[in-house]
């Protein structure tokens, strides 16, 4: 008598949900289509379509991508998300590029904000403006009307 079903789907309904717990330590790049939560040590790249917590155990050091991160723990290196908020006891010392960011009383930052919209216009205007770019973007003739008034 088999215990698995064979019309049982693999796919699930609900999002799933990434556990690295208190005691074990990741190192390497992940890329996760749900929720991330972290009480371990993460070390190495990790993005994700959702959100991704960092516990009052957790130690992340790397680069961060996601749509909103909330730290409890320790993050060090790089994050880019819509939305960061640091917790009580939370502490973030990293290049943040987010539209959020909220800090508790009791958390801390050390680093570095940009806001995720204006950073891409930022780095294209600086583009136009110098180097070769500059010149290219002359156009190839120029006319001159002397018309004089009577």
């Amino acid at each position: 008598m088999g215990i698995l079903k064979r019309n049982v789907s693999t796919k699930s309904t609900q999002s799933a949900i990434t556990i690295i717990a208190e005691g074990n330590k990741f190192c390497g790049d992940m890329s996760i289509i749900g929720k991330m939560h972290i009480d371990g040590i993460f070390e190495g790249n990790v993005s994700s379509l959702d959100n991704i917590s960092i516990g009052k155990t957790g130690h992340v050091r790397g680069l961060i991508k996601a749509r909103a991160v909330d730290v409890c723990g320790l993050l060090e290196g790089e994050v880019i998300c819509d939305d960061l908020h640091i917790d009580s006891g939370g502490q973030v010392r990293a290049t943040v590029e987010s539209k959020q960011m909220s800090i508790h009383p009791q958390g801390c930052f050390l680093g570095e904000r940009r806001l995720k919209e204006l950073s891409a216009l930022a780095d294209e205007s600086k583009k136009i403006e110098t180097g070769m770019d500059a010149i290219d973007s002359l156009p190839d003739k120029v006319v001159l009307d002397n018309k004089s008034e009577s």
